[in-house]
């Protein structure tokens, strides 16, 4: 079987509150507790972080696994992807589209162990929440670049995923945005420094600047549970869905959705989940070897929130039938011991 984790792994694994505290040994429980043979890794990286070894190379020695890394970062607030794997890496390919992409879309191509190719796509799709209608319309315009770029193996029929932050609620799942609305007011509360860096959402980051004006009373929704009804039922129906659609009526499955109909799998904020932005999306054919997909609450002991802001996603596929020319070997090497 292929065991898969998806993760944000918050500003390249350094808690910049802590003066640039690395969370290696936190984030190598969870993906360790998992036992995977690829991890896609979302915000794998942070550009003022440049000290060696990163946080996402410990991660990569401790777990014995080949790092990939996606491009580099553009400004002071730019992450990259990266890929880390057991496998046998066939190839890489970085899809850049300057003005369709906010960030390249990571490739690997990867040989599973009964010699099988897989296609893993890593991605993270822009948040821009304080835009209009929360950025939903920069993020369907990411998605419809990045199912160009995955149409021929569609079209092909071969075995691939897409996984990462979408930064996007699917159609008809739970949305908690009271949860978050806490957890912002608690961190900007907390904060010295407003204009640090450290990847955790501030307010002025999620409300328009032309709302800015109910900035108070959104402070106060934490402090009355019928302002937090009000405030849930409210933001449901704001929060764009489309870019989640797009890629569900394009045939992708939603792993997680499809183990579990009804549970909410919120991974974000790991510390008050408020909603599902994580996601790892099969290929019809690879949907069918799909065994196990769930969130990752608590690893070795660790728990998700003293890792990352966001909890790992993980998915487990079965190998399925073995490429016909390996199966042909192996079925010939047998026969020559027998006789």
């Amino acid at each position: 079987m292929t065991r898969i984790v998806s993760y944000n792994i918050l500003a390249g694994g350094y808690s910049l509150r802590a003066k640039g505290e690395r969370r290696t040994k936190q984030l190598v429980n969870i993906i360790r507790s998992a036992n995977p043979d690829i991890v896609g890794v979302v915000e794998a990286t942070h550009p003022r972080m440049k000290e060696p070894p990163l946080v996402v190379e410990e991660i990569a020695k401790e777990l014995g696994m080949r790092l990939v890394m996606g491009s580099e970062p553009r400004h002071d607030n730019d992450y990259q992807i990266a890929l880390l794997t057991r496998l046998p890496v066939i190839y890489t390919k970085l899809h850049p589209r300057p003005g369709l992409l906010n960030r390249p879309l990571l490739e690997v191509g990867i040989e599973e162990e009964n010699g099988q190719q897989l296609t893993a796509f890593v991605t993270h799709l822009t948040a821009a929440f304080h835009r209009g209608r929360g950025g939903g319309h920069i993020r369907m315009r990411e998605a419809r670049e990045i199912l160009k770029i995955m149409a021929p193996l569609r079209q092909e029929g071969k075995p691939h995923f897409i996984m990462g932050d979408f930064n996007s609620l699917a159609p008809g799942d739970v949305f908690k945005a009271s949860h978050l609305v806490r957890y912002i007011v608690k961190l900007d509360n907390y904060r010295k420094d407003r204009g640090l860096a450290d990847g955790h959402p501030q307010m002025d980051s999620v409300v328009p600047p032309k709302l800015r004006f109910i900035e108070p009373v959104l402070r106060i929704i934490p402090n009355s549970q019928l302002l937090c009804n009000l405030f849930d039922a409210a933001a449901a129906l704001y929060a764009p869905r489309g870019c989640i659609r797009l890629l569900r009526e394009a045939g992708y499955v939603d792993c997680y959705r499809r183990m579990h109909a009804r549970d909410w799998g919120f991974t974000c904020p790991a510390a008050a989940p408020a909603g599902r932005i994580d996601y790892i999306f099969a290929s019809p054919g690879l949907a069918e070897r799909l065994e196990m997909c769930q969130e990752i609450v608590t690893g070795n002991g660790t728990p998700g929130e003293h890792a990352s802001d966001h909890l790992a996603v993980t998915a487990k596929f079965g190998l399925g039938v073995e490429p016909p020319q390996l199966a042909d070997t192996r079925e010939t090497v047998s026969g020559t011991t027998s006789g």
